[in-house]
């Protein structure tokens, strides 16, 4: 429910109200039941329950995986985004200009779909209005946290109100989800690693005049991966999301050409899969760097989505691992509320960072990994993704391995 003013304590106060911090509330909400839980959010945007229905050539969309589509609907929130959801039934991975590539197709393993791409108005749409409809979840808009130190159980939290004036809320447990940029990591002394990787991806939604079929496309280029994603139609218009990774160095001559002139470049890196490019919407850029977070965990502290770490984009990991991260928490501190454990006790904040590190640091790995194999010419980096994509066709257990990475899935 949206509040004027919070109470003075809660079990749980999340600094952050996006894709990350409201899922986990809700998640959170969603596992506990009928036990007593108190749940803060704290988010600078007003809670927005509706939404204009106009449907946006150039809306953003995000890429989930369908173990985050799982996730999302243990959470009781899928059937909510599922109706505006492209589905992602194959995916075609190639090499520009080499011989090799592979195919996943979502048949081969029983499920309807690999991932899914859905407009973030739709995701936040949902989001929201289960969250107004909450009574476990108390939503504080147009207000910050702009301090926050531990106390001997938990934290204590200086909220500070759009009008100026501040009230101060302590928590058992504070989840910080207020992305890459957290003013409070640097105030409560959390370093932030980063590897810059001296590339910038674009972003736009794109026409073409063949329909997709529900395929998403993995193409890698000279300056890296080039990412064809499925929309919905609008219009009559088969579009696609675009996330192209280029150097840093090109992105002045890229954002300065016109439509006709970016449809050019695109079709000769893309091919002509899809026929002829008809249409670039407004196209976007931001540095690509791995960012990682020195702690995510301390007495009445966790850290979680991009604040915890942020990856490069070219397996589309980063948000799905964000949730996989979210299910993982909830699960353990449900186990400790039942064991009668604190929720930002160190021994309960260290079980979740047990349970997930493994995910995280293979998750991590391999993104890193192909990043650096994939952007590159040298003759043997070119050698090994050639017979890395013939491997992924003709040896069925890597490929198997590949898709379940692909769909968000840890156990095969």
């Amino acid at each position: 429910m949206i509040v004027e003013r919070p109470k003075n304590h809660y079990d749980v106060v999340i600094v952050g109200g996006g894709m990350v911090g409201s899922s986990f509330a809700l998640a959170l909400a969603s596992m506990m039941g009928g036990r007593d839980l108190s749940v803060l959010i704290v988010e600078a945007s007003p809670l927005q329950s509706s939404t204009s229905e106009l449907e946006n050539f150039d809306a953003r969309s995000t890429a989930l995986s369908y173990g985050s589509s799982l996730i999302l609907e243990q959470a009781g929130l899928w059937q909510g985004i599922e109706k505006f959801a492209a589905p992602i039934k194959k995916i075609h991975v190639s090499d520009k200009g080499r011989f090799g590539s592979a195919q996943l197709d979502c048949k081969d393993y029983g499920i309807d779909a690999l991932g899914y791409v859905v407009e973030n108005q739709n995701i936040g749409k949902a989001l929201a209005q289960a969250l107004a409809q909450s009574e476990s979840i108390d939503h504080l808009g147009s207000a910050t946290v702009s301090d926050a130190s531990p106390k001997a159980l938990g934290m204590s939290l200086q909220v500070h109100f759009a009008e100026g004036n501040h009230q101060e809320v302590s928590a058992d447990l504070t989840v910080l989800a207020d992305g890459g940029r957290s003013p409070l990591c640097s105030k409560l002394g959390i370093a932030i690693a980063k590897k810059d990787y001296g590339q910038h991806g674009l972003i736009a939604n794109i026409a073409f005049a063949t329909p997709h079929s529900d395929q998403a496309f993995e193409r890698f280029t000279e300056t890296g991966p080039l990412a064809i994603l499925p929309l919905r139609t609008i219009s009559g218009e088969n579009r696609a999301s675009l996330v192209w990774t280029v150097l840093e160095a090109q992105v002045p001559e890229l954002m300065a050409m016109n439509e006709s002139q970016l449809i050019d470049v695109l079709q000769q890196r893309f091919g002509d899969r899809l026929g002829s490019i008809t249409r670039i919407g407004k196209m976007a850029h931001y540095p690509l760097a791995l960012n990682q977070a020195s702690e995510q965990v301390r007495p009445g502290l966790v850290l979680l989505g991009n604040v915890a770490h942020t990856l490069h984009p070219v397996a589309g990991q980063g948000l799905n691992l964000a949730l996989r991260d979210v299910q993982a928490l909830v699960n353990t501190l449900s186990t400790a509320r039942e064991a009668g454990e604190g929720l930002g006790s160190m021994k309960t904040l260290q079980a979740y960072a047990q349970l997930q590190s493994e995910d995280q640091r293979t998750t991590i790995a391999a993104t890193d990994s192909l990043v650096r194999l994939f952007s590159s010419n040298q003759l043997s980096k070119v050698f090994l993704r050639k017979f890395g994509l013939i491997s992924l066709e003709m040896v069925p257990s890597m490929k198997r391995l590949f898709a379940f990475q692909a769909m968000g899935l840890t156990k095969h």
